[in-house]
């Protein structure tokens, strides 16, 4: 990340990145809507953002929650149908960064369930040193690339398409989660002009305290109560979620209830078209192997 682009994204960060302000001018009855009968995924949905939307949405439809930790799961679980009188929550455990696992579950999922009318790929890692999944692939990228909440750390980084997996430079942490955002946010696009009626959406939840913000000591440190709460960052993915008008946006990057620019103003972080199909001709090679 250079200096540049690294000062750019912190001031955009600072003037925009507030929810208060944002929010005198969301549309109270937006969320004022009827999902009965629709049914809802959200990984990582035991803790973070992903509890906060699951909690929203259960107050109003059914929600499948994908979780790895299965004491984690079922306290959340419980305390999501107490607070929401809705008993139709549901756990599946499944470990996202194990690629051929999540393969399976999806099509056990798709044999079981008559229907999915949403799916927020919620959950993250954030690693400080490379660790390969059973499939050999690094765990960051195997849990990141394939699943959309994203971050504005993404709005620094170019897509690179030598070096997918990080196996060829120094594994930093923090510009490996980064670089996995951007590739989430060219998946995310792609996925949207190969499937028109259908709506994908990537969203920014802003700068929020959670536990990926405290793998960021510093900056965690720095910017102590400045954070937005988990609840301030759900707002947009349970807005996407659950507004009626969202089905009639276009797909792609929405921060506080609107779409924004996917890249920042002289970062020069746009991607060649040759880049995003060499990219794009990596992942569906990685998928065919896994699935094979």
């Amino acid at each position: 990340m250079s200096l540049f682009r690294n000062t750019v994204w912190f001031l955009n960060g600072i003037q925009h990145y507030t929810y208060e302000t944002a929010s005198r001018h969301f549309d109270p009855h937006d969320l004022d809507v009827s999902v009965v009968g629709r049914s809802f995924m959200i990984t990582g949905a035991n803790s973070g953002i992903g509890r906060v939307t699951a909690m929203a949405i259960a107050k109003k439809g059914t929600v499948h929650m994908v979780c790895r930790d299965p004491d984690k799961a079922e306290e959340a679980r419980a305390e999501i149908i107490r607070e929401s009188g809705n008993s139709e929550v549901h756990v599946h455990i499944v470990d996202l960064s194990e690629t051929r696992k999540v393969w399976e579950f999806a099509e056990a999922f798709r044999k079981q369930y008559t229907a999915l009318n949403v799916l927020i790929n919620n959950a993250g890692c954030m690693l400080y040193k490379r660790e390969l999944n059973a499939d050999g692939l690094e765990k960051s990228f195997a849990t990141n690339t394939m699943i959309t909440v994203s971050s504005g750390g993404m709005l620094v980084q170019k897509l690179k398409t030598d070096d997918l997996q990080s196996e060829n430079r120094y594994f930093d942490g923090v510009m490996v989660y980064a670089q996995n955002k951007r590739q989430q946010v060219v998946l995310t696009r792609q996925w949207a002009k190969a499937h028109p009626a259908i709506h994908f959406s990537v969203m920014h939840p802003g700068w929020v305290d959670t536990p990926v913000s405290t793998s960021m000591p510093k900056f965690h440190k720095m910017m102590e109560g400045r954070l937005r709460t988990v609840e301030q960052g759900a707002d947009t993915v349970v807005w996407l979620a659950l507004c009626r008008a969202t089905s009639r946006t276009r797909s792609g990057l929405f921060f506080q209830r609107k779409p924004i620019p996917v890249h920042l103003p002289l970062t020069w972080t746009r991607s060649s078209s040759e880049d995003i199909q060499c990219f794009m001709g990596q992942l569906e090679a990685l998928a065919n192997a896994i699935q094979s």
